[in-house]
């Protein structure tokens, strides 16, 4: 094999490989006899007939497209290898020349890893955020336990007010003529919810329980059911069960009962710990993305279209991998939203090229502080994942290559890059 390099513009180029004439008939030789089982002859066995009558039949071309998809995908790996390319695409594979007896000569054509200019990445302004928490906060929190904790019953000295939850019969009629999927019976719904058509709910408000009552609507215009959008409704409605939340007393023994404390006070104070550590994490992270966005914003790189489209193609991927272990496939995140594969990726877009940017930029900076990662850290995170997996840390290693171990490197000298423009970055 040989290779020549052409560099284009906009950070491609072109690989030109050539693969002898002899590797060339060899691959065609193999395509010839994992083909000649289904080629059928007149006046030889299936299976039997010789490459050079088949060749006259069909024309010299016929194991051409096997023979050279055979050889590219070797070869091109070989002239990946060779390059020293940094290269950030899948190739554009195009046959120069492909005959018998001569040398078969294709070209690919790929992204190049861009170069990027760095500008100010140390002393970026990030707003400083507020780890104080409220009385309000505590409250609010010690509130959503309290109706997590609440107990349902039924009360039958009252008519239905705001926020009781109704069991309750119904039927829908337009002008005096029932309609289909109006009619419902022993039906659960939470006065206030929003669930029904607007000014629904409202109306049952004072109704008293097993007392018919009609409630007047108006459909909206843009209502699903076409033949009902628009038009004024008469629902007769009987109230059978009326149920409340009772909510526990906010006590020593609330506290005992859903928390590792005796107290309720020991408990507000676990809870105000646990939301200023959440405000930590969310400040750090909010300090994180700010710093990276500004970096980002202050260097500048020429992004290849084919890297862009390589990376929307490996969140494709990513997506399809989420629904499928949803149950969900493609073809049916696509029948129920809607889209289709080019408008889902034309979304994707803007969020691959942040993607791209941001790598590219952090390596950047990884590689003007000299940042390296060596074995002894790897290591160490090698041990934390094996506690992460519950395995002995020498099996993990045993599972993982030197090209991924070199990522891992990578990935960590990019988040060592992200907290140097955090610690150095400025609030304000």
């Amino acid at each position: 094999m040989s290779l020549q390099v052409e560099k284009l513009e906009k950070n491609m180029a072109k690989l030109t490989i050539e693969v002898s004439a002899e590797e060339l008939d060899k691959a065609i030789q193999a395509a010839y006899l994992k083909q000649r089982k289904h080629i059928s002859v007149p006046g030889f066995r299936k299976g039997k007939v010789p490459r050079q009558m088949i060749e006259k039949m069909y024309g010299v071309e016929i194991f051409y497209e096997d023979a050279a998809n055979a050889l590219i995908p070797d070869a091109y790996a070989n002239a990946y290898d060779e390059s020293g390319l940094e290269i950030v695409s899948q190739p554009s594979i195009d046959v120069v020349q492909l005959e018998k007896g001569k040398p078969f000569i294709f070209t690919a054509e790929v992204a190049l890893k861009p170069e990027v200019t760095l500008g100010e990445y140390k002393g970026l302004k990030v707003d400083k955020v507020s780890t104080r928490v409220t009385a309000k906060e505590v409250d609010a929190r010690l509130e959503e336990e309290q109706k997590k904790n609440a107990r349902t019953i039924t009360v039958e000295d009252r008519a239905v007010q705001d926020g009781d939850e109704v069991i309750f019969d119904f039927e829908g009629f337009v002008n005096g003529v029932a309609f289909e999927g109006g009619k419902g019976e022993n039906y659960p719904l939470t006065i206030g919810s929003g669930a029904f058509i607007p000014g629904f709910e409202e109306q049952l408000i004072g109704v008293e329980v097993e007392k018919e009552v009609e409630v007047n609507v108006t459909f909206p215009e843009e209502y699903h059911a076409e033949d009902l959008a628009g038009k004024e409704a008469t629902f007769k409605c009987t109230v059978h069960e009326i149920k409340v939340k009772e909510l526990p007393e906010l006590d020593d023994d609330f506290a005992a009962e859903v928390s590792e404390f005796d107290t309720l006070e020991e408990y507000k104070a676990d809870i105000k710990a646990k939301i200023k550590e959440q405000k930590i994490t969310e400040g750090n992270r909010q300090k994180e993305d700010q710093a990276v966005e500004k970096a980002v914003a202050n260097a500048t790189m020429d992004i290849p279209e084919a890297m862009i489209d390589t990376q929307v193609g490996q969140m494709t991927q990513e997506f399809a991998q989420r629904l499928q272990s949803q149950g969900l496939s493609m073809e049916q995140y696509f029948q129920f939203t809607g889209l289709t594969a080019d408008k889902m990726k034309e979304e994707m877009r803007p969020q691959a090229v942040k993607r791209i940017e941001t790598r590219l930029v952090l390596e950047a900076i990884a590689k003007a502080e000299n940042i390296e990662i060596s074995d002894e850290k790897l290591d160490a995170e090698l041990t934390k994942m094996a506690e992460t997996y519950q395995m002995e840390v020498d099996k993990l290693k045993e599972y993982m290559g030197e090209s991924e171990k070199a990522q891992m490197k990578a990935d960590m000298a990019v988040q060592e890059a992200v907290t140097l423009l955090v610690d150095n970055a400025v609030e304000e």
